[in-house]
């Protein structure tokens, strides 16, 4: 009434399967890379430029402050953000370069 079954003799997978079955994971690495890992490394190399050129007179935004920077040290600033009221913070602070006449046109 009921047949026997019969395992199938296991063969080894060859060189090319295992390969072709490591494809899409090589395939979204590569992919991770070129949409997150690189446009990030470019960003990051881009804002070291920016702090390394800041100089006396920028005017800039750090932490959401906007202010002329007044004193540049090797890990601070000091930042004029009204008439004569200066406040002192990291380098890293600093997110964006303005233009020049920014600060002036702002706290008028």
């Amino acid at each position: 009434m009921i047949t026997n079954a019969y395992a199938q003799a296991a063969t080894a997978p060859s060189g090319s399967d295992s390969l072709i079955g490591m494809l899409p994971i090589f395939a979204m690495f590569i992919l991770l890379y070129f949409l997150m890992i690189r446009p990030q490394m470019k960003k990051s190399k881009e804002q070291k430029l920016m702090l390394d050129a800041l100089q006396k007179g920028d005017e800039v935004v750090a932490m959401g402050i906007i202010g002329r920077i007044t004193k540049i040290g090797d890990g601070y600033i000091g930042l004029e953000v009204a008439d004569g009221k200066i406040i002192h913070m990291q380098r890293q602070a600093v997110t964006t370069l303005l233009p020049k006449g920014t600060f002036n046109d702002v706290t008028k």
